[in-house]
């Protein structure tokens, strides 16, 4: 369906609004409200190339990155689905093209969330159900070589769990995160994320702590999926600043990712397992290469390198910007800090900002032995944002020094007046929806 020359003209925050009003709960997790959309639609999830679903608590979409600068590299279209969007809801949705992806535009994303809209007829549905039968729809329409499907939230009652036989199931390290979604264990977590594991099809797991990988083993049993486990059926290690990868296949040496961080080859590896464990998808050494290399995926240990955040901090500092925002996610940011450390010694600053139902800390307590300055700030226009003061009494308990901004720009400008003998380096962390606040204001959103 077009939009029609009315609502062409319709803003897409307008329209998002009108779909938020549908469903009195942001989350509100199940199946049913999805297949109903999907009938209307005529099922378009029936209708797409080979699909890659993708679960986890952290790392999905890095490893959603690799996989699909890879595919790119081998000449294939990769539609792409994730969540949240940083800056802007068009970057949920990436269209295959010959030649690399591109974001969906606002008229086709309007076009489809209206065609949505249509079929919903004002019957209740969350905003993130009707953003992935949209996605479908968009998936449909324009022909590619595979669709990667990021889990929003969980697996098994997530409304990306409604593809029947998919050419791989993924699960990404299981951590602590949305336990009152998911269960307060770390095994209850694992047992939603692995409900995304179908009858037959490969699953591919990153390593895993033992309650959650007995999980995903019983699960990949019951279904009779073969499992493809790091450090059991393929190995990733970094030799000499390299990626080496090894499976029953073979070994293959390669560059470093360009995104930062020792856990970044992990995720890495989980992408060249899942391809090599495909057999549709023929991808050789020099693919492989191009995507570990040329994956990007802001906010994940992203250096700020222009923009206005440079002009507000300390001249000369380091800006970085990540967004963990449980205690996983704050283990993986230390130990990368640990190693721009060893590399080049800088005072660190971390700057941060939480949602409310987050455990600030576990997250800080990642960091009491790289810095004594933290700066609490909220996270504006957020609802359920985490108020700075709270988040200054969970690193008060840890013995951290800490103090409160306003916001950002002011955090970064109180830095700048202090006396440093070598520039700092400043983390800002704590909650993707800070980090897409700060790229909105540094003025380099996502492309």
């Amino acid at each position: 369906m077009n939009a029609s020359s009315d609502s062409a003209k319709t803003p897409l925050g307008e329209l998002i609004g009108r779909l938020s009003a549908l469903h009195q709960k942001r989350i509100d997790l199940g199946l049913e409200r999805m297949h109903r959309l999907l009938e209307r639609l005529g099922h378009p999830e029936r209708k797409l190339p080979p699909v890659i679903h993708i679960a986890g608590t952290n790392g999905k979409g890095s490893t959603v990155a690799y996989l699909r600068a890879t595919l790119e590299a081998a000449g294939l279209r990769v539609h792409t689905y994730t969540s949240p969007y940083l800056v802007r809801i068009n970057e949920c949705f990436r269209l295959g093209r010959v030649g690399g992806g591109v974001l969906v535009g606002d008229d086709e994303l309007r076009a489809a969330l209206e065609e949505v809209e249509r079929v919903n007829a004002g019957e209740a549905a969350t905003v993130f159900e009707l953003k992935t039968a949209a996605a479908f729809h968009l998936f449909a329409q324009n022909p590619a070589d595979a669709v990667l499907l990021e889990v929003g939230l969980g697996g098994r009652l997530d409304s990306t769990n409604v593809i029947d036989t998919p050419a791989a199931c993924v699960i990404t390290p299981v951590s602590m995160d949305h336990m009152d979604f998911l269960g307060p264990t770390l095994a209850s977590i694992a047992g939603e994320k692995a409900a995304i594991i179908k009858r037959g099809v490969p699953a591919i797991c990153a390593e895993q702590l033992p309650e959650a990988m007995a999980v995903i083993e019983a699960q990949a049993k019951r279904m009779r999926a073969p499992l493809f486990a790091a450090n059991e059926s393929w190995h990733v290690n970094v030799e000499h600043g390299r990626l080496v990868y090894s499976d029953d296949r073979g070994l293959m040496d390669l560059a470093a990712p360009r995104l930062f961080g020792r856990h970044q080859f992990d995720n890495a590896g989980l992408a060249i397992a899942t391809l090599r464990a495909i057999p549709t998808f023929k991808v050789n050494h020099a693919a492989f290469e191009a995507g570990i290399v040329g994956a990007e995926w802001p906010a994940r240990m992203q250096r700020i390198t222009a923009g206005k955040l440079l002009s507000w901090g300390p001249q000369g500092s380091e800006i970085w910007l990540d967004g963990g925002h449980n205690a996983e996610g704050g283990r993986v940011a230390a130990a990368a800090l640990g190693d721009l450390e060893e590399r080049v010694s800088r005072p660190l600053v971390v700057i941060a900002g939480m949602m409310a139902n987050k455990d600030a800390q576990a997250f800080l307590a990642n960091f009491a032995g790289l810095t004594r300055h933290i700066i609490a700030v909220p996270i504006p226009d957020t609802e359920n944002a985490m108020p700075a003061d709270r988040l200054a009494d969970a690193a008060r308990s840890l013995g951290m020094r800490i103090e409160i901004a306003p916001g950002i720009e002011a955090a970064l400008r109180t830095l700048s007046k202090l006396a440093y003998e070598v520039p700092p380096r400043i983390l800002i962390t704590g909650s993707l929806y800070l980090a897409g606040h700060v790229l909105g204001l540094n003025g380099t959103p996502p492309a």
